[in-house]
């Protein structure tokens, strides 16, 4: 269903409305990806858990407006406050993928109020050095014209070629079809102003804030994803309440890659609140 927020419309999908919830779990998904990401590991949870999925701006059913000034960080937080606003009362737990983990980890900075919980997989802080934030700005601008430049399903098969998913070339060909199929659906110039906007460079750097999150947070990280896992290995220092969970035989998509191990860590921290 579309959420109208003040600036935007977000499609939002419920994928589970368990009459014994006790907690309301929101999943964030990744750079090309959408609320499909997720439908597969909702039944997991549901018996104790409300689940939404939502289409981040520029992807899935959601708006992919042309003005990217939408896409910053602060524009994506309020569209998601306004949201949560208007599918739960209370405090939710927000689960966030790479991309949707950055979305995520914005989030609790400026709305610690709504969250009852943090789960970050495959999650960066941002870039700090100036040189490197520039450098990773310029790669993503370059990206973004090849987006533009070539046709999308191109484009796809370019970004699921990438080192930092070579892991996925385990999985069966069914899945990896269905992957492309829905990434192919995402629309050009919302991916591209998702990368002008909120790309890893230009999104405002988040370690110094991390001390200030006093939420219970769960790190997530593949083995095979030593970049990663060794930024996860930093931030968990800098948490006043959080562990970091590195799952044997995944790479970067460990929801994708090891979803048991995946559940295992996200059934076992939910225990615990």
């Amino acid at each position: 269903m579309l959420i109208i927020t003040s600036n935007t419309s977000l499609n939002v999908e419920e994928l589970s409305s368990s009459t014994k919830a006790k907690f309301t779990l929101v999943f964030l998904h990744g750079f090309t990806g959408s609320s499909a990401d997720w439908k597969n590991i909702s039944y997991k949870f549901n018996s104790y858990c409300k689940i939404f999925a939502v289409d981040l701006i520029g992807h899935g059913k959601s708006d992919s407006p042309e003005d990217v000034s939408l896409y910053s960080a602060s524009s994506q937080t309020k569209q998601l406050s306004e949201l949560f606003a208007k599918i739960t009362k209370g405090k939710l737990i927000l689960a966030g993928y790479s991309m949707g983990g950055r979305t995520a980890l914005s989030f609790a900075v400026i709305y610690p109020q709504m969250l009852k919980g943090l789960i970050l997989e495959s999650t960066t802080a941002g870039i700090s050095d100036k040189k490197l934030r520039g450098d990773r700005i310029k790669s993503d601008e370059e990206l973004a014209n090849f987006i533009l430049n070539n046709p999308i399903d191109n484009f796809v098969d370019y970004w699921m070629n990438l080192d930092i998913f070579s892991s996925q070339k385990n999985l069966s060909k069914q899945i990896l079809s269905k992957i492309r199929t829905d990434k192919i659906r995402n629309n050009k110039i919302g991916l591209v102003n998702s990368l002008r906007g909120f790309g890893t460079g230009i999104m405002p750097p988040l370690f110094d804030s991390l001390k200030n999150i006093k939420i219970k947070t769960v790190l997530i990280s593949g083995e095979l994803d030593l970049k990663y896992t060794n930024i996860n290995g930093e931030m968990v220092k800098i948490f006043p309440d959080a562990q970091h969970k590195v799952i044997r035989n995944a790479g970067h998509n460990v929801h994708l890659e090891q979803p048991q191990e995946y559940y295992d860590v996200i059934n076992n921290y939910l225990k615990e609140l």
